[in-house]
């Protein structure tokens, strides 16, 4: 029965994939390609870049090694399961828009619903209803009126770094905990409003659990290994009990009081008035709304997809802009015209044309999720390929985002002003620009996202210019989401 399930099965998927043309590294026993790639992945990480934005090879050298070799429509083996890698613009475009139906979420193991499980990890009608039941809280008029709580979190840090660089006239630091910081702050503000200490002690503990659920990760998972009561495991338990503890009390506050007409704009009570909302016109329904258990879910993935993401924005836009000097130069000069270094306002940043180029340009470079993934839950026909259930399919965003064919011979070089008519005309295939996802499954919270990166880069650009420290190392990696290995180490000066 083991040799059918780790051998005969596999090497059938094997032959069956190499008779449509998707051929890879071949299938090894129960690990599949795993053991290779993470030996080529230390290696990678043993070396650090040239400054340079070619970091394909050294944050996902297998992938990389298996395109080249391999071609666009390639596949690698996650233990028994094929991963068939897609790059072709209208097959991505079918499994995230046209056919998304036809696709799920990859499976995971047990251990990461203890880190997040909410509207990203839901599939068909659920899903919808959780779509539903959230999109009203990043809605742009309701986003506006977090400015003031974004704004508050952007001052604390750039009053912090002023008196930092005050004495000497400037100072050195490594600029990626303090963002992480920082955004973690707003994503408290936004999301827990008045509670927002409390969420700053589920961003420590949320902290923790990534690091666990990381290192669980690197390693071939192994069904009922989790429930052993191991220190890690026992560990990440403990973790889950405390969010769940905190987040229960600052849940049950906020619905007292939406139900009394007290609520507030921040997420958390903007999502609990629209759950209410969605059980009141389904209370013939079972279970019309989320749970007490589903609104914790979501708030944790609130908390993650709100604090890590932005931070590697901001941080990799900063150290773009100090080896982009000239650009550095254009961003600021746009940023006094419009607000001086007095206060900004909404839509002052909507009509940033210089930093908009500039974070786009950088998100597509460093983008903070550099693969999607998706399943095939039964026989499925995509395009002219047919392709049976358990399939994962691997959409490299990285990869994407640098493809000669739809960016250029400059696919690797930073280049803003390639979005100067908006990312529609930067490339060949709009469509194939997606650093929030594509289509009915895109980030809820990108414009959440955007705001807040324009808000900390405009303050930041008011005070400081800013370059590249001798320190620095430049090492790309992903844990979770992409960010740089040995930090951020950036020499501030006062204007």
């Amino acid at each position: 029965m083991a040799m059918i399930k780790f051998w005969w099965k596999p090497k059938k998927l094997e032959k069956y994939l190499k008779e449509q043309g998707i051929k890879g590294s071949p299938y090894k026993l129960y690990y599949g390609t795993l053991m290779e790639e993470k030996k080529m992945l230390i290696e990678a990480r043993s070396k650090a870049l040239n400054l340079t934005h070619d970091i394909v090879p050294r944050v996902m050298p297998f992938l990389h090694r298996t395109i080249s070799e391999y071609g666009k429509l390639s596949v690698t083996w996650f233990g028994t399961t094929p991963r068939v890698n897609i790059m072709d613009p209208e097959l991505v475009r079918e499994i995230m828009s046209s056919n998304f139906y036809h696709f799920t979420k990859a499976g995971r193991p047990p251990f990461t619903d203890l880190l997040v499980k909410g509207i990203g990890h839901q599939e068909g009608e659920k899903w919808a209803k959780h779509r539903r039941i959230v999109i009203p809280a990043f809605r742009i008029e309701k986003l506006q009126g977090m400015l003031h709580a974004i704004s508050a979190s952007c001052s604390e840090l750039v009053s912090k770094w002023q008196k930092l660089v005050e004495r000497e006239g400037s100072f050195e630091l490594d600029v990626w905990p303090e963002l992480q910081s920082m955004t973690a702050d707003v994503i408290s503000r936004t999301a827990f409003g008045s509670s927002f200490e409390k969420g700053k002690q589920i961003f420590k503990l949320l902290s923790e659990q990534t690091g666990h659920v990381n290192k669980a990760a690197q390693s071939l998972y192994i069904p009922g290994l989790w429930f052993l009561p191991t220190k890690r495991s026992n560990r990440m338990k403990e973790i889950d009990n405390e969010v769940r503890v905190i987040l229960g009390e600052i849940i049950s506050m906020k619905e007292r009081a939406t139900k009394t007409e007290e609520g507030s704009n921040d997420i958390l009570s903007l999502l609990i008035d629209s759950n209410l909302k969605e059980i009141q016109k389904h209370q013939n329904l079972k279970n019309a709304g989320l749970s007490f258990e589903e609104v914790i879910q979501e708030c944790k993935l609130f908390y993650l997809a709100g604090q890590e993401p932005p931070a590697s924005l901001l941080t990799w836009t900063m150290v773009l802009l100090s080896m982009h000097p000239d650009w550095q130069g254009r961003a600021r000069e746009e940023v006094l015209q419009a607000f001086g270094k007095g206060k900004q306002d909404f839509d002052g940043l909507n009509h940033l044309k210089v930093v908009t180029m500039i974070i786009y340009e950088v998100l597509r470079l460093y983008t903070p999720g550099v693969i999607l993934i998706r399943k095939t839950y039964k026989k499925t026909k995509l395009g002219d390929l047919t392709l049976p259930a358990g399939i994962e399919l691997v959409i490299p965003k990285l990869l994407i985002h640098r493809d000669i064919e739809l960016w250029g011979d400059d696919a690797n070089e930073f280049h803003p002003e390639r979005f100067s008519e908006g990312f529609s005309k930067a490339t060949k295939d709009s469509a194939l620009y997606f650093p929030y996802g594509l289509g009915p499954r895109k980030c809820v919270g990108q414009n959440l996202s955007l705001i807040e990166a324009k808000m900390a880069l405009v303050m930041i650009l008011q005070q400081f210019w800013f370059e590249l420290a001798s320190s620095y190392v430049h090492a790309p990696c992903t844990v979770i989401t992409l960010k740089p290995q040995y930090g951020a180490h950036i020499i501030l000066h006062k204007l």
